[in-house]
C-alpha cells in the first residue's frame, strides 16, 4: 500500500515539473518512486528513528532551498535537474545518520559550538561500571579524557534491576542511577546519554560493542565476559578492576606493616586481616590476636587471578 502511494506521488510530482506526459516523464516518476523506496528501506534498518528523522528533515530542507535557487536561475526546461537536490540529499544525510548518528543530535552541536574543545575518545560506560560506583572518583579526577556516553539501554536496564523484586537487585539499581545523576550533576564530566539502540539484538553486552564501533569509542566495565568479547571483536576496553590492582601499594617481603586482624584464617594459628584496598592478608601466629592491630612482617606476596594476597607473620 504504501509502495503504491510512492507511486502515484512519484507520478504526480514528474507531471508537474514536466508539464506534459511523456516518456521523460515516466523515467522522472520511476526515479522519484526509486528514492522514496530506498528512503523507507534505510528508515525500517535505522537503528535510531529519533537521528533518522532529523537526517531526512534536515535533508528536505537543505534540498529544497537548493532546489529553489536553483529553478530560479536556470530555464524552465532544465528544470528536472533541480530535483537531484530533492532525492540526493535527503538519502545522503541518511546515509550519514547511519554511520554518525550524533551529528544529528542538539546536543552535539552545543558541546561542538564551546570555546574550549573536548580532547580525548569518547568512553561508553556499562551497568556494571555504574553500579559500581568508582567511576565518580576516577572521573572527577581529570584522568578519563573525553566524554562519557551512558547509552539509554543501558539506563532501561539499571531501571529494571531498581523495581526489582529482590531488595539486594534493587538496592544495586538505585545506587546506578543514583551514580548516573551524580556524573551528571558534576561539571569536571561531560556526560552523554545515547538514544542509538539496536532493536534487533537483545543482548546489551552486544549493543554496547556495536555502539562502540559506531561511535568509535571504548567500554568501560567491571564485567569479565564483555571484556573479553569486546576485545575479541577490536573494542578497546577499560577494566575498573584492573586499574584498582594496577594502583595498589607495591608491597616487598620484609617489610613491616600494620593490619587489623578481623577473623581467623584456614590453617592453625593463621589470622586474616584487610587493607582499605580490599587485599586479603593472611598473617601467620595471629589467630589468637583477632580484633586487634598488630604489626607484621611481610613473608610472600602472591598475584592471582582474582587480586593480590599478602602473607606475613606476627612475631610476639
Amino acid at each position: 500500500m504504501i509502495y503504491l502511494l510512492y507511486a502515484l506521488i512519484s507520478a504526480g510530482a514528474a507531471y508537474i515539473i514536466r508539464g506534459r506526459a511523456d516518456y521523460v516523464t515516466l523515467v522522472h516518476a520511476m526515479g522519484v518512486f526509486l528514492a522514496g523506496v530506498l528512503l523507507d528501506i534505510i528508515i525500517r534498518k535505522a537503528s535510531s528513528r529519533r537521528e533518522t528523522l532529523s537526517a531526512l528533515f534536515l535533508g528536505i530542507l537543505i534540498g529544497w532551498v537548493l532546489f529553489s535557487i536553483y529553478s530560479s536561475l536556470l530555464p524552465r526546461y532544465f528544470l528536472y535537474l533541480g530535483v537531484l537536490f530533492l532525492l540526493l540529499l535527503p538519502i545522503s544525510f541518511l546515509s550519514l545518520s547511519l554511520k554518525k548518528p550524533e551529528l544529528f543530535t542538539p546536543i552535539y552541536w552545543i558541546h561542538s559550538l564551546k570555546k574550549t574543545p573536548t580532547l580525548g575518545t569518547k568512553k561508553i560506560l556499562d551497568t556494571s561500571v555504574i553500579i559500581d560506583g568508582r567511576i565518580v572518583d576516577i572521573a572527577s579526577t581529570g584522568f578519563l579524557e573525553g566524554p562519557l556516553v551512558i547509552p539509554r539501554f543501558v539506563l532501561g536496564e539499571l531501571q529494571k534491576i531498581a523495581d526489582s523484586s529482590d531488595p539486594l537487585k534493587r538496592q544495586r539499581g538505585r545506587r546506578g542511577l543514583d551514580i548516573v545523576e551524580r556524573l551528571k550533576n558534576d561539571r569536571e564530566v561531560r556526560v552523554i546519554i545515547s538514544d542509538t539502540d539496536f532493536p534487533d539484538i537483545r543482548g546489551v553486552d552486544q549493543k554496547l560493542v556495536e555502539l562502540a564501533k559506531r561511535i568509535n569509542a571504548k567500554i568501560i566495565t567491571n564485567d569479565f565476559n564483555l571484556n573479553k568479547m569486546a576485545k575479541i571483536q577490536g573494542i578497546k576496553v577499560l577494566n575498573i578492576n584492573e586499574l584498582a590492582n594496577a594502583l595498589k601499594p607495591v608491597v616487598l617481603p620484609g617489610e613491616k606493616m600494620k593490619v587489623f586482624i578481623l577473623k581467623e584464617g584456614k590453617e592453625r594459628d593463621q589470622g586474616v586481616a584487610y587493607l582499605d584496598d580490599g587485599t586479603m592478608v593472611v598473617v601467620d601466629n595471629a589467630r589468637k590476636m583477632i580484633g586487634k592491630t598488630v604489626e607484621i612482617t611481610v613473608t610472600s606476596v602472591l598475584q592471582t587471578t582474582a587480586g593480590k594476597m599478602i602473607f606475613g607473620r606476627y612475631n610476639e
